[in-house]
């Protein structure tokens, strides 16, 4: 388990690393507006392509980037009851403290996703 689980996290690790460079960037639609790009989507010269680091269908880290914000979705192994049980009650969790973490979606993007970080220029 170990074995695989060492090369799955370095790689996520150095992805999330080189996909850090963000830089603020206002909205080129609406002037004085600073959208998170990949969330708005308004301009596709200014998203780059989805990278998505899996260790197998359940387990998956899916990094969206653009210029100036970055979504980082997870999907957490639910191979039996309890491991479900136990991702609900901690994604619940979670999503109730939204507010109190800057980075933290609310709702993930995808239905087998059980948590969705949300990076912004202005945060780093």
């Amino acid at each position: 388990m170990a074995a695989t689980l060492k090369p799955y996290l370095e790689a996520v690790r150095k992805t999330l690393h080189a996909s850090m460079c963000l830089e603020n960037f206002p909205s080129q639609v609406v002037e004085r507006h600073n959208k998170p790009e990949v969330e708005v989507m308004s301009s596709k010269e200014l998203l780059f392509t989805p990278v998505v680091i899996s260790r197998n269908e359940r387990e998956r880290v899916k990094i969206e980037g653009s210029i100036n914000s970055i979504r980082i979705s997870i999907a957490i192994k639910q191979a039996d009851e309890i491991e479900k049980i136990l991702c609900h009650k901690f994604t619940n969790f979670m999503m109730q403290r939204a507010e109190n973490f800057f980075i933290l979606r609310r709702k993930p993007i995808e239905v087998n996703v059980a948590v969705c970080f949300y990076v912004l220029s202005l945060r780093l």
